[in-house]
């Protein structure tokens, strides 16, 4: 549930069956996103 939460906000741009299947993969992906990598 707190994952949810926290990964709602990203949702905008990340599918949530991709976020709640690989969130371990799609969370290095974001915040490189997120900083500009």
């Amino acid at each position: 549930p707190n994952e949810k939460i926290t990964w709602g906000k990203l949702d905008i741009t990340t599918p949530k069956f991709i976020v709640e299947s690989d969130a371990t993969i799609v969370a290095p992906l974001m915040f490189a996103y997120v900083l500009g990598w």
